[in-house]
């Protein structure tokens, strides 16, 4: 695949799976801007995390900077893509990976410890892509990626709000997707699963030590490369890759006389049968389809 001479902005790089995006897309020739927050007091931006992975891709022949912002303050994001192109000019890639965690369980967890996940994941990759939104749509070409998570998917005791904005992610892209189709923009996702707090004891040491972020980042170029595909989520771990998707049952019409809770729960097999699932393309194909199937149905339509 060819990156040569593209743009990329990574949040959240100074470390872990932000870090590996950022040198394997260096690697192929992408000049990076490392974002990361801010630095502990008494610590220099030289010094930071973000400004060493930085030193590190020059160091290997690359074109990279960091710039330490919060991705929760539009304001300096802005300024961030705004120099980024005065620099470079241009902006082909966003991957959005920052994040935080505030794990609880719900009964215990404040709506503060919510607000504070649900601003950096959510509203942070909000604000990224507001960021980039227009100059990707002035030179007809995008690749923005999300990073949601099985949390977000399936969900995951005491992380209702990480899975809450990781799901809210989903819906960003998929929307996304559809609004940067014909702008030359394709938004996907990533779910990475890495080796946890949570995860010590359950896995093998072994396979734990294969939970790298470096397994996850070849998966992360290619759903923001050339021919990538849009509104798509790619799940990552250990070198395992496979794609999630929402699917809907085909669907059971209930006659008007027929519309009962009752009615539901007697047929509740046939309109829970996943044996003929159905991926829905957006809402207004819903939409189509349980019209489609009303008017057939009921000998509206003939």
């Amino acid at each position: 695949m060819n990156f040569e001479g593209q743009v990329a902005v990574v949040t959240g790089a100074g470390g872990g799976l932000g870090r590996a995006h950022a040198i394997a897309l260096a690697e192929r020739g992408v000049k990076v801007v490392v974002n990361d927050m801010g630095t502990p007091t008494g610590v220099s931006a030289g010094q930071s995390p973000a400004a060493g992975v930085a030193a590190e891709i020059r160091a290997a022949g690359g074109e990279a900077f960091a710039y330490l912002c919060d991705v929760t303050d539009a304001e300096a994001v802005a300024g961030m893509v705004t120099e980024t192109v005065a620099r470079w000019g241009r902006v082909d890639i966003l991957i959005n990976n920052a994040g935080i965690l505030r794990d609880k369980s719900f009964a215990k967890m404040d709506l503060e410890q919510v607000r504070q996940v649900l601003d950096v994941h959510l509203m942070g990759s909000v604000h990224c892509t507001k960021a980039v939104w227009p100059h990707m749509v002035e030179r007809g070409y995008g690749r923005i990626l999300m990073t949601t998570s099985a949390s977000g998917i399936y969900g995951n005791f005491g992380q209702a709000n990480y899975g809450a904005a990781k799901s809210g992610l989903v819906g960003l892209m998929n929307v996304l997707a559809i609004e940067g189709e014909r702008k030359g923009i394709r938004v996907n996702a990533l779910a990475p699963t890495a080796a946890t707090q949570m995860t010590e004891g359950l896995i093998d040491e072994h396979i734990l030590g294969m939970l790298t972020p470096e397994s996850i980042a070849p998966g992360a170029l290619f759903l923001v490369s050339e021919g990538a595909p849009t509104k798509t989520i790619l799940a990552a771990g250990a070198g395992v890759f496979a794609v999630a998707q929402m699917k809907e049952s085909a669907g059971v019409f209930l006659r008007e006389d027929d519309r009962s809770p009752e009615a539901i729960a007697e047929r509740w097999a046939e309109i829970s049968d996943m044996s003929a699932p159905v991926v829905t393309g957006s809402a207004f194909d819903q939409t189509k389809r349980y019209a489609a199937i009303a008017g057939t149905e009921s000998g509206a339509v003939p």
